[in-house]
């Protein structure tokens, strides 16, 4: 059963039956998490790194932002069972599909702003494929852990 993350949201799940999925991560960040333990997973699809940029959407869709949404996506895992100490979390998107001069960086800012997170909260990145300047398609087995990333080069495991 295919769960699809849209952009800005999350889904967390203890079937171990589902298949979570996002599109299209250009800029955005995708970021999977998974404990084998309590069979559960969750990914997230976030767009901007600070939900300070709009509080009011933060409140409303805290998804939207790295900051807000990471964070919810973690909590969301917890009432499921899921233990930080077992996690496996891995990461992809962060690219500059349409910045290629660097004006914006946000794809670099959304990673970056995560990485400052993870290391605030002793959480390390068992995977990850970010950055560049092409889009991916994210994917986690909840039942086995896999995470595949999909690119118009191929597919390959996180």
């Amino acid at each position: 059963m295919n769960i699809v993350v849209d952009i800005a949201d999350l889904a967390v799940t203890a079937d171990p039956a589902a298949c979570l999925i996002t599109h299209s991560l250009g800029s955005c960040i995708g970021v999977t998490i998974w404990d084998a333990e309590a069979h559960v997973g969750g990914m997230i699809h976030y767009m901007l790194p600070e939900s300070a940029l709009s509080p009011a959407k933060a409140k409303a869709q805290p998804a939207m932002f790295g900051d807000s949404g990471v964070p919810a996506l973690f909590r969301a895992a917890y009432e499921l069972g899921a233990n930080k100490k077992r996690l496996v979390v891995k990461v992809a998107g962060g690219s500059s599909l349409l910045d290629d001069k660097g004006t914006f960086n946000i794809g670099k800012r959304n990673y970056v702003m995560l990485r400052k997170m993870f290391w605030k909260n002793n959480i390390l990145i068992d995977g990850e494929d970010v950055g560049g300047q092409i889009s991916r398609t994210l994917r986690l087995e909840v039942g086995t852990g896999r995470v595949t990333i999909k690119t118009r080069d191929g597919e390959k495991e996180l």
